[in-house]
């Protein structure tokens, strides 16, 4: 089995998050390496970011790409081609939506500047409303339970990091017929 280490920086969930929930339900194991401050390991990583994965000291850049990799080694992409096509649609609609609410989120965090009820009303509350409704329609979709299929994916993981923003969308969602 492969040596893999995870490199991320800052104690924080962030990008690595995903990475870190994939390996685990996958039962890998990894060693989990933070850095406070990181800028002399900055120039060894392939795009100057983190997260980076070292399988056997070979470095692979990008969470998503990360997350595909060790989910297509271990069944959690999805059981087919088309549930594999699926999985990753989900991700990069998730990455649409995080594009847009972080304008808000970010400052909301006290990582940036604004007016936050500013930011909320055109960022935050649009981001969340197209989102989360294409989210619970592939659930009611799929029947199962998965966002994908009949079992678990990193899909799932990625969207279950934000459930405390499903539970508080499902309180104040408009009100529907079905």
């Amino acid at each position: 089995m492969p040596a893999y280490k995870l490199y991320y920086y800052f104690p924080i969930r962030g990008l690595g998050e995903l990475v870190r929930q994939t390996l685990a339900l996958a039962e890998v194991e990894f060693e989990d390496v933070r850095f406070e401050n990181w800028k002399d390991f900055k120039g060894q990583t392939p795009f100057g970011q983190m997260p980076v994965l070292f399988v056997d000291d070979k470095p692979i850049p990008q969470s998503f790409a990360i997350v595909r990799y060790v989910a297509s080694l271990h069944g959690l992409a999805g059981k087919t081609s088309f549930e594999a096509a699926w999985v990753d649609a989900i991700g990069d609609q998730w990455k649409d939506f995080q594009s847009e609410f972080k304008k808000f989120l970010f400052p909301k965090l006290g990582y940036g500047e604004g007016d936050l009820e500013a930011l909320k009303t055109d960022h935050g509350v649009p981001a969340r409303d197209k989102f989360f409704p294409l989210i619970e329609k592939q659930l009611k979709e799929t029947d199962s339970g998965f966002l994908v299929g009949s079992s678990v994916t990193w899909a799932d993981l990625l969207i279950a990091e934000q459930v405390p923003q499903i539970k508080k969308w499902i309180e104040s969602r408009p009100e529907t017929k079905a």
